[in-house]
């Protein structure tokens, strides 16, 4: 197995780990077939982001945004996250993901490891689930995001529905 080299620094880890996640993730699905995306794998849950294989990727697409977008918010003019989407092929999720990397690493550009620790009210990054994080914290929040619906994913008895 081919390595690339490691990021520096506190964002450079936080960036290596996010990747990791987002291939870790890319894996696991690019095995499951297109037509499994729209199947109701749990019907019990009354979490809408949680029902199908495709709500679950949709949610995490359109979460990763919020993330980023909510960290470059913290620094510069105001942008507004993509809307959530709904696809039927892995390809367009497998994009989808790809396209959230590069744009959350285009975030950190302008982001220093200095900018971790400041503590100003102003880098303080509101979530509209009521947590208030730092710009190190919404990033670890969103490695653990990716952990868990990977996780999720891979408990799935696919069989079942084939």
């Amino acid at each position: 197995m081919v390595s690339k080299p490691l990021r520096h620094g506190a964002i450079g880890a936080l960036l290596d780990e996010y990747e990791r996640a987002f291939n870790e993730l890319i894996k696991v699905i690019s095995l499951i077939p297109d037509n499994l995306l729209v199947v109701i794998i749990n019907p019990e849950t009354a979490d809408e982001n949680c029902k199908s294989i495709q709500s679950i990727l949709s949610h995490v697409v359109n979460s990763g945004f919020g993330y980023a977008t909510s960290i470059h918010n913290a620094k510069r003019a105001k942008i507004e996250r993509p809307a959530k989407i709904f696809h039927l092929t892995m390809k367009e999720y497998i994009q989808d993901l790809n396209d959230l990397f590069a744009f959350t690493e285009k975030v950190f550009k302008e982001i220093k490891d200095e900018d971790l620790e400041l503590m100003e009210n102003s880098l303080l990054i509101s979530t509209n689930w009521g947590k208030i994080y730092d710009i190190e914290q919404l990033m670890e929040h969103a490695i653990v995001h990716l952990l868990r619906h990977r996780r999720q994913i891979t408990m799935i008895n696919l069989d079942r529905f084939k």
